[in-house]
């Protein structure tokens, strides 16, 4: 099973480094990893997304308690979350594709974002299944350049 994680860690020199180090050092393996700043300058939030079973998850909220950079840990399995993925791809393109190419885009709410004469740079967001189907269908094309930011998320809660 997959879980994911918000973790809110302090904004110094080093943190990546201390769990990223605790994962490795216990035997978990991190699927994806996003990092970035929150609205304090001071704090950023992980959003981390491990694979086990209930076991592994506890080990790993445990293991992460202990390090002094981390502030908050949430876990989003119990919680209704929105989460996105994004994916900025370039797919070879000529004159007897690029049009089933851009109503795939259509269909699926991406956009081009870098236009060539024999290739298409692509964005899209969405869930982890909509850019896994998006990239099954633009395979077909040739991709030959793609990059995942893994997946973010934030917990839905009443203000």
């Amino acid at each position: 099973m997959r879980h994911t994680i918000s973790v809110l860690v302090e904004n110094k020199f080093g943190v990546l480094t201390r769990i990223a180090g605790m994962f490795s050092g216990r035997g978990f393996n991190i699927d994806t990893l996003n990092v970035a700043p929150t609205l304090e300058a001071s704090t950023s939030r992980m959003t981390i997304v491990v694979t086990g079973d209930d076991t592994v998850l506890e080990q790993v909220t445990k293991q992460l308690h202990k390090l002094i950079d981390v502030i908050e840990i949430e876990d989003y399995r119990d919680n209704e979350v929105v989460e996105r993925e994004l994916l900025l791809m370039r797919v070879k393109v000529d004159s007897t594709n690029r049009n089933e190419v851009m109503q795939l885009c259509d269909i699926f709410r991406a956009r081009a974002v870098d236009v060539q004469h024999e290739v298409l740079g692509i964005e899209v967001t969405g869930n982890e299944s909509k850019i896994d189907k998006f990239l099954m269908l633009m395979g077909k094309f040739g991709i030959t350049e793609l990059s995942r930011t893994g997946r973010v998320a934030l917990a839905r809660k009443a203000l």
